[in-house]
């Protein structure tokens, strides 16, 4: 079974940067497409970017430039280095593991969270 925790979230300041972490436990073989995706009070959960077992990489258009996926295969974890967060960024981001070809949102395991406040 899939699981995964996330962590990195905290209060910054507009302008500032951080870095997530997501660290995957089990057998991802049939989860093998991972995203980080993050949801607003109010609003629904949208994708940020996600990543395939080649590395091709998807960026949602308010995260391209600013936002940067990467996985460490040995160490079971993957990242988000946010620069240049803005308040629009406060969210709960979560990650998630889910099946190449599928529905991210659908079929995707998810870990439990990590909250970014960006104040202005």
């Amino acid at each position: 079974q899939v699981q995964l925790v996330e962590s990195g979230g905290d209060s910054v300041p507009a302008g500032h940067s951080l870095r997530l972490s997501c660290v995957v436990s089990g057998d991802t073989y049939s989860h093998d497409c991972m995203v980080w995706a993050r949801q607003a009070p109010g609003q629904s959960r949208e994708r940020v970017a996600s990543i395939d077992p080649d590395g091709s990489k998807f960026y949602a258009a308010n995260a391209k430039a600013r936002f940067f996926i990467s996985k460490d295969k040995a160490k079971k974890t993957l990242y988000l280095q946010m620069n240049s967060l803005q308040p629009d960024d406060t969210a709960m981001y979560y990650c998630a593991a889910y099946p190449c070809g599928t529905w991210w949102e659908r079929f995707g395991v998810w870990g439990q969270g990590t909250q970014v406040t960006v104040s202005s």
